[in-house]
């Protein structure tokens, strides 16, 4: 019930600002108990989507007040349809933590941090990477650099970089034709300032790889415009 409301209000189904169904409405076509809809309505308005009035009923709120870092907000965010603005807003999240991440790391890393890395960029040159592989190599990549900076609030990022990298996938073609193919390079610049615990330089080799995928996504939406 959740998941199918949730999807309903991302894709504006239930615009911002309208209210809900009533109860009885509900109850009848997902077909659960009261006790049921009463927590599905407290998960929506702990993730900031909606928000009950007294004798109005349950409204959806502003998109300034939904948790955008919430896994499921931005799945259905996902699953309503790759939105360039959406993905552009990612990219802004990512540039203002990620590159200040990197720097951490160049200051805290163990050397089995450093070869962590260094193997996780090297995988990403295998020459039999699907999109989808690569971003998951991609992903495990700057998850452990959140992981490698030892600040928690880091790791918590993770589901906006997942969101952004498989955005940034699926809207690009294959590696082979859309200049991903020095995607290992890129990331390797990364592990090898960290590797001599250089935090500017890490911070702008974490910088430069953000902005990369960014006009990755700006291109694609390009492409898509002149079809």
């Amino acid at each position: 019930m959740v998941d199918d409301l949730g999807k309903a209000i991302v894709s504006g189904a239930f615009p911002i600002g309208s209210i809900l169904p009533g109860d009885s409405e509900l109850l009848q076509r997902f077909k659960v108990s009261r006790t049921i809809l009463r927590e599905s309505m407290k998960t929506l308005a702990a993730k900031g989507m909606v928000v009950p009035r007294a004798r109005v009923g349950t409204r959806v709120t502003e998109k300034i007040y939904w948790n955008m870092f919430d896994n499921e907000v931005l799945n259905w965010h996902f699953e309503s349809g790759i939105d360039k603005e959406f993905l552009l807003h990612l990219y802004d999240i990512r540039i203002a933590f990620e590159p200040f991440a990197a720097g951490l790391v160049a200051e805290r890393a163990s050397r089995e941090d450093i070869d962590l890395l260094r193997g996780l960029a090297s995988a990403m040159a295998d020459p039999n990477h699907t999109s989808d592989s690569l971003a998951v190599a991609d992903l495990h990549f700057h998850l452990a650099i959140t992981e490698a900076s030892q600040n928690p609030f880091m790791r918590s990022l993770g589901g906006l970089i997942e969101a952004a990298l498989v955005g940034m996938f699926r809207m690009s073609a294959p590696p082979s034709t859309n200049g991903f193919s020095n995607i290992a390079d890129t990331h390797m610049a990364i592990v090898d300032a960290i590797a001599a615990h250089d935090s500017v330089a890490a911070r702008k080799a974490m910088e430069f790889v953000i902005v990369d995928g960014r006009q990755h996504v700006l291109e694609a939406f390009a492409a898509l415009a002149d079809t």
